[in-house]
């Protein structure tokens, strides 16, 4: 084991995010050579571990306690199949001072104290509670795991104290609770952590737009009637795939009559001459998320088209200019039209189509910029933070609508785009 990665031997330098924000963001290659220095793993996880120590040092929990499987992988540098992400199989503690325990999948377990050597040996644990149920509570491995934890909790000094979870079954809640523990919401405490990028961080989200942006140019080629939705979706996940991804989450494919409103879906609908178009890609690399909105006319476009298009630009400028430090999230959701001007009864019925999610080893990390959210309960905008932004314009034909979304890094004095597919027109694919 090599103890200079040992997660609780940390030093207050892998506190440092490493900006470096001389020139333009690079998008770097993707795989480790001996003549650039490019994505550091050991640093990587270093500053994840102390920024998760930070935030629970500065919170009033002593312990965290972890299933959610985007936090269990920012804090212990673990990652099995996709499958398990919505199975709660997974969990992972912090607690005091002592190193991540991670209880992972049976074999998986064994594969960590083999491969991963920034984690204590003793520490990779073979584990599983409910899987969601299918496992009955009355099978008593929620009650066991209860009691190892509060022991582990107890060993590290921390009895007593609040135990910050980020989500569990029902019955794991209960067993928790029984084995004397204190539970409270630690999902804010994450979020927290995670909000700040380092260069690490910033790397592998530029290489996963970088990824993205290719996609959008085939997508460009491919579009054209005799072509379904479904089969973008397809294209798409094929050549995600073969460039890296390892996870494509979901690719929405949406066109002519179903622009409006939003389905948030794809189906098997032929494209047309004149269909207007909007796709979205979900992917991440190593970990690390896409959320990346592009707007197609399929051959020709009308003026109602190019009108809601440059309107959707308008808004989506508008707010990546306000992007700095400093700023606060209600002064950016201030820029764009209320949902009453979209012929929407409210401010959540139209959540999601002007909007402001942060990007990391979740879709949807902080902050969240909306109307409905963001002007009652403003947050500052911080260097460092990587999010996207996105609008939606329905046109004056009532089917028809533009969407558009970007991906931003804030730099010490503005922010950085990164999704460059061209988009400051309208594209069309295939002209007539």
């Amino acid at each position: 084991m090599n103890l200079a990665l040992t997660p609780n031997i940390l030093k207050p330098a892998d506190l440092e995010p490493n900006w470096r924000w001389e020139g333009k963001l690079p998008a770097l290659g993707h795989t480790s050579v001996d003549f650039e220095r490019r994505v550091d793993h050991d640093r990587l996880r270093r500053y994840r571990l102390s920024r998760t120590r930070e935030a629970l040092k500065n919170s009033d929990c002593g312990t965290l306690l972890l299933f959610d499987v985007n936090n269990i992988r920012y804090v212990s540098g673990t990652k099995i199949g996709e499958w398990e992400r919505d199975k709660l199989c997974r969990f992972a503690l912090l607690t005091g001072d002592d190193a991540p325990y991670v209880w992972d999948f049976g074999s998986a377990a064994v594969h960590h104290k083999k491969y991963a050597d920034w984690l204590l040996e003793d520490h990779c644990r073979a584990g599983v509670t409910g899987m969601r149920g299918t496992i009955p509570p009355s099978f008593g491995l929620m009650k066991k795991y209860a009691e190892e934890i509060a022991g582990l909790i107890e060993d590290a000094g921390m009895k007593g104290m609040p135990v910050g979870v980020d989500y569990a079954e029902t019955a794991m809640f209960h067993a928790l609770q029984e084995a004397g523990l204190n539970v409270v919401d630690g999902q804010q405490i994450m979020l927290g952590a995670r909000e700040i990028k380092n260069w690490d961080e910033i790397q592998l989200l530029t290489q996963a737009a970088s990824m993205v942006d290719g996609v959008y140019h085939m997508i460009w080629e491919e579009l054209k009637p005799g072509v379904r939705e479904n089969d973008i979706v397809a294209l798409s996940n094929k050549m995600l795939y073969e460039m890296g991804s390892d996870d494509v989450e979901a690719i929405n494919a949406i066109a002519g009559e179903r622009c409006n409103p939003h389905p948030h879906n794809f189906t098997d609908r032929y494209f047309r001459p004149g269909d207007q178009a909007f796709f979205d890609i979900l992917q991440s690399y190593q970990g690390y998320r896409t959320c990346y909105y592009r707007t197609f006319n399929v051959g020709r476009a009308t003026p109602a088209q190019n009108d809601a298009y440059v309107k959707c630009r308008e808004w989506l400028d508008a707010s990546i200019q306000a992007i700095k430090p400093g700023v606060t999230t209600d002064q950016v959701a201030k820029l764009w039209p209320k949902a009453t001007d979209l012929g929407f009864p409210d401010e959540l019925s139209a959540f999601g189509l002007q909007f402001g999610h942060g990007l990391g080893l979740a879709l949807h990390e902080r902050p969240i910029i909306s109307r409905a959210v963001s002007l009652d309960n403003p947050m500052e905008i911080q260097t460092g933070m990587v999010f996207a932004l996105e609008t939606y314009c329905p046109a004056a034909d009532g089917y028809s609508a533009a969407r558009i979304e970007e991906e931003v890094v804030v730099t010490d004095t503005g922010c950085e785009v990164i999704s460059l597919f061209p988009a400051e027109d309208l594209p069309i694919a295939n002209r007539y």
